[in-house]
């Protein structure tokens, strides 16, 4: 795993094709309590196909190396930590690709810092005042200290209720165990880690897209969503709404996949991807 040192966190991250790609570069961005293997599929085959992609491990919950400065975690301070990896990174013409919170930072980099992106891909994920959307509005609204998110996370040490529809059963249709347990494990063994997490979560709000919503169509790049039918988080509706706001926006349905289509149907984003 290689590593990137910012000034606000040092970055984990992979490498999937050729670095010298005739393609343009593609960043990939996760959401909240995930890591980078939430694209691993998608990024690999994407690799093979020759282009460079880049999948890091941002600071939401699931990196193992505790940030430097805790002031940074917040979701416009998470923005532009993606922003300065793009440039330290020396990185331009980016194809960015975001789900879940992950596609919420999206819209604030290609608002606050379009010229280095060439196009963005979104599959489900926060938008308008759905940051984030019921019921992690409610889960992350106690998930606000250290010892509340040990003590009601901790439960979710077991499989079954991991992938229960109060874990990330509501996330996706056949969870791997294996990997749904690596993305909590940061936060179980790192207390470091546990208290970036809360520090995170005291500074996410519900109007944190709402105005950025206003300025998207700003944004004249194409624009592709590949939004699962099958989410009842980020509902179709949602993705209706988002795609519609954008000047230069389409829309892909996924039928049967839920949030994380790159898990359940990474084909789909594939295609997109490369389309």
């Amino acid at each position: 795993m290689a590593e990137l040192a910012l000034k606000q966190a040092t970055i984990e991250y992979q490498e999937f094709g050729p670095h010298d790609s005739a393609y343009p570069p593609i960043l990939f961005v996760h959401g909240i309590l995930v890591n980078g293997q939430v694209w691993h599929d998608v990024a690999e085959n994407l690799g093979r196909r020759g282009f460079r992609c880049i999948v890091p491990t941002w600071p939401l919950g699931s990196h193992t190396i505790p940030v430097n400065h805790r002031t940074a975690l917040s979701l416009p301070g998470v923005a532009e930590i993606i922003h300065d990896a793009i440039v330290a990174l020396d990185l331009s013409d980016v194809t960015l690709v975001g789900s879940d919170t992950g596609g919420g930072l999206c819209q604030l980099v290609v608002d606050a810092h379009p010229d280095r992106i060439g196009r963005l891909v979104l599959t489900n994920c926060d938008a308008f005042d759905k940051c984030p959307p019921y019921p992690f509005d409610v889960a992350f609204g106690v998930l606000r200290g250290p010892v509340t998110i040990k003590a009601l996370m901790g439960p979710l040490r077991l499989a079954a209720l991991r992938h229960s529809s109060l874990g990330y059963g509501l996330l996706i249709n056949r969870p791997d165990r294996q990997l749904t347990a690596a993305w909590l494990q940061p936060c179980f063994n790192d207390s470091r880690v546990c208290r970036d997490l809360a520090a995170l979560l005291r500074q996410v709000a519900k109007t944190d897209l709402t105005e950025v919503a206003t300025r998207l169509p700003r944004f004249t790049k194409p624009v592709t969503l590949v939004w699962g039918q099958a989410d009842r988080c980020f509902t179709p509706s949602l993705g209706r709404r988002l795609a519609g706001v954008f000047s230069n926006g389409k829309l892909i349905q996924v039928p049967d996949a839920k949030t994380f289509v790159s898990l359940d149907n990474p084909a789909a984003v594939i295609d997109a991807i490369a389309a």
